[in-house]
C-alpha cells in the first residue's frame, strides 16, 4: 500500500530542485551524462574525461550540487525517523547542505594542495576525479532513494541499513577502482597511504557526524 505523502511542501520543492539540476546537466552535456551513468560497470568515462578535467567544471559542479542536497536530505530523513522526531526547518536543512558541501569541498582542496606541495598534481588530479565521479554518482542514486523514502516506502531500520549498504558498496567500488589505477605507487608508499586513509577518508566522516549531532 502506498504511503500517504507528507504534507510538508519543502520536501517536494527539494526533490524538484534536484530533478531540475539533473535535467539541466543532461541537457547541457547529453553524451557525457549518459557515459557517466555507466561509470560503475564501465571505466570509459573515467578514462576519457579524466584527460579533459578542469579545476572548475560545470558538469561536476552541477552533479556535486545534487549530491550535497540529496545527501543532506537523506541525513535529515534518517535523523528524523530514527534519532529524534523533528519538524522540517529550511534553515536547519540549509545548514546541513552547507556542512556537507563544505566538508567535501575543503577536503578536495586540501588534497590538491598536498599534491602540489609534493609535485604530484597529475596523480592527485586523476585520483580526485575518480573519487568525485563516484560521489556524484551516489547523488544520482540518492535522488530516487529520497523520493521513495518520502512518498512511498516507510523508512524502517532495515530499509535504511539496506540503502546504506548499497551506497557503501558503490563508494567502495570507486575506492577499489582508484586503488587499482595507482596500485604500484600505493604499495611502494603503503605507510603514507594508510595515513592518507585515516586523515582524508575516515576523519571527515567522523567530523561530519559530530557536527551534525551537535547541531
Amino acid at each position: 500500500m502506498l504511503r500517504e505523502a507528507l504534507s510538508n511542501e519543502w520536501f517536494t520543492i527539494i526533490i524538484v530542485i534536484c530533478l531540475s539540476i539533473l535535467a539541466i546537466t543532461k541537457y547541457l552535456f547529453p553524451v557525457r551524462f549518459l557515459d557517466f551513468l555507466a561509470t560503475p560497470g564501465n571505466s570509459k568515462y573515467l578514462k576519457v574525461y579524466a584527460r579533459d578535467q578542469k579545476f572548475i567544471d560545470l558538469f561536476d559542479g552541477l552533479l556535486y550540487s545534487n549530491f550535497s542536497i540529496s545527501l543532506a536530505l537523506f541525513i535529515f530523513l534518517v535523523y528524523k525517523n530514527h534519532i529524534q522526531a523533528i519538524d522540517f526547518e529550511i534553515l536547519l536543512f540549509l545548514k546541513i547542505v552547507f556542512g556537507v558541501a563544505s566538508l567535501f569541498l575543503i577536503k578536495i582542496l586540501l588534497e590538491r594542495l598536498i599534491g602540489s606541495l609534493f609535485e604530484l598534481d597529475e596523480l592527485v588530479d586523476s585520483y580526485l576525479f575518480q573519487k568525485t565521479s563516484y560521489k556524484n554518482y551516489l547523488g544520482i542514486i540518492l535522488f530516487p532513494v529520497n523520493l521513495l523514502l518520502i512518498f512511498t516506502i516507510i523508512p524502517t531500520r532495515d530499509v535504511l541499513i539496506s540503502i546504506a549498504f548499497i551506497l557503501a558498496v558503490i563508494n567502495f567500488t570507486g575506492f577499489i577502482t582508484s586503488f587499482k589505477t595507482h596500485q604500484k605507487l600505493i604499495i611502494s608508499n603503503l605507510f603514507y597511504f594508510i595515513l592518507y586513509i585515516c586523515a582524508f577518508e575516515i576523519a571527515p566522516y567522523i567530523i561530519l557526524y559530530k557536527v551534525f549531532m551537535r547541531s
